[in-house]
């Protein structure tokens, strides 16, 4: 069971390294790096992002740090009161006891690291926060699970010793927190600072390995459906229809499966497409049968 948690993304930065391009909104996949970041993060209980508000996919509160652009630190902070604002507590209280931090820049981070994140926490009692590691060995303090009252802590610290947050570097308050690290998967940590980044970002996602369920998941996201599909059965699917009937026939009777598992309900899942992708599937090999007999 994941643990109960809420999440701040940092979305506000002034992207020098782009031009001043607004970073958040650049679409790698056809998806604004900022979704991709939220899809990842969905299964938070309040979801805050710092920066201009613009539409997204998942629903969001919004806030600003004070002043804009004033640095990460000072973008934390807005973030965490919000979070408390929207729990119905007061500035800087929490709702849930775990907060994840994500920048919004990350085009590979995906529901499984942050669950490798939240079980590390949950993992190691004592430890203030779980901070993803890169191949290298550093740390990522914006890809990361704290412990909502350290958090809150250490920024009120910081921030009577400086008389301010804006401007303050993060590792004052990573070293001041114990911690325990989840290294990076080959791509998880990958951040885009600027266009040689979301180039390679792009051409990532159209690698034979991975570029059909990219696709999947930025269909589902435009189309709101989280629904989880067995694409194996849906292309063996295609194929029969193809082979056995015509290859026009491929395409039609995929969505016509879709279209057959939606009335099903929201209570068929994942079942009622495989389910109606077996019943054509097992009808398209009869349609060849019947062909092999002819000839």
């Amino acid at each position: 069971m994941t643990t109960p948690h809420d999440a701040v993304v940092l979305a506000g930065g002034a992207a020098r390294r782009l031009g001043g391009a607004d970073k958040p909104g650049v679409r790698v996949g056809g998806r604004a790096l900022l979704d991709r970041v939220l899809a990842a993060c969905r299964g938070a209980g309040r979801t805050v992002v710092v920066g201009d508000p613009r539409p997204t996919v998942h629903a969001v509160r919004w806030t600003r740090e004070d002043p804009p652009g004033g640095g990460p630190l000072a973008a934390l902070d807005a973030g965490v009161r919000e979070i408390g604002a929207g729990a119905g507590g007061g500035a800087g209280e929490t709702g849930a006891g775990v907060l994840l931090v994500l920048s919004a820049d990350l085009p590979f981070l995906d529901e499984d690291t942050v669950h490798r994140l939240l079980g590390a926490l949950a993992d190691a009692p004592d430890a203030e926060a779980a901070l993803l590691t890169d191949a290298g060995g550093r740390d990522q303090p914006l890809v990361a699970a704290y412990r909502a009252a350290p958090l809150r802590r250490e920024l009120a610290r910081i921030a009577a010793e400086r008389g301010t947050l804006a401007g303050g570097p993060l590792r004052q308050l990573t070293s001041a927190l114990r911690l325990t690290r989840v290294a990076a998967g080959p791509l998880a940590s990958f951040d885009c600072d600027t266009w040689e980044d979301i180039a390679t970002a792009r051409a990532r996602i159209r690698e034979h390995g991975t570029v059909l369920d990219e696709w999947i998941t930025a269909v589902k996201d435009e189309l709101g459906i989280e629904l989880d599909v067995d694409t194996g059965v849906l292309l063996d699917l295609a194929r029969d229809a193809a082979h056995g009937v015509a290859r026009p026939a491929a395409p039609l009777t995929t969505f016509l499966v879709g279209y057959a598992a939606a009335r099903a309900g929201s209570e068929g899942g994942p079942e009622a497409v495989a389910e109606a992708a077996r019943k054509a599937a097992a009808l398209a090999q009869r349609w060849a049968a019947e062909q092999d007999e002819a000839g």
